[in-house]
């Protein structure tokens, strides 16, 4: 899926609600917080935290699309393409690690 698209599907969801986008602020939280979700469970299976016995095991591909879900958000609200800020992004760790990291034999 492009990330266009995403934004898209992300934004007809939400504005199906009178509430809207929250302020920014407060989107921030959210993705604080859905960061939060996904350190725990990652601390759970790679980490020395074991979960209790009678809690169940958390959905790491969810967890992940939770904060995804939060940055689309954040990135409509405050009108950024996030296929050109990706774009960009990747050029500039292109550059930027050029050298950094040894190569893969083709």
């Amino acid at each position: 899926m492009e990330l266009k698209k995403l934004q898209q599907d992300v934004d007809a969801y939400i504005s199906q609600f009178k509430e809207g986008y929250f302020p920014p602020l407060v989107n921030l939280a959210r993705l604080a917080e859905e960061v939060g979700e996904l350190a725990r469970e990652l601390n759970h299976r790679f980490g020395p935290k074991t979960k209790k016995p009678d809690e169940p095991e958390g959905d790491l591909a969810l967890e992940l699309a939770d904060i995804l879900f939060v940055v689309v958000v954040l990135a409509n609200q405050l009108d950024v393409s996030l296929d050109d800020a990706m774009q960009r992004t990747l050029a500039k760790y292109r550059v930027r690690d050029a050298s950094r990291w040894e190569r893969k034999e083709l």
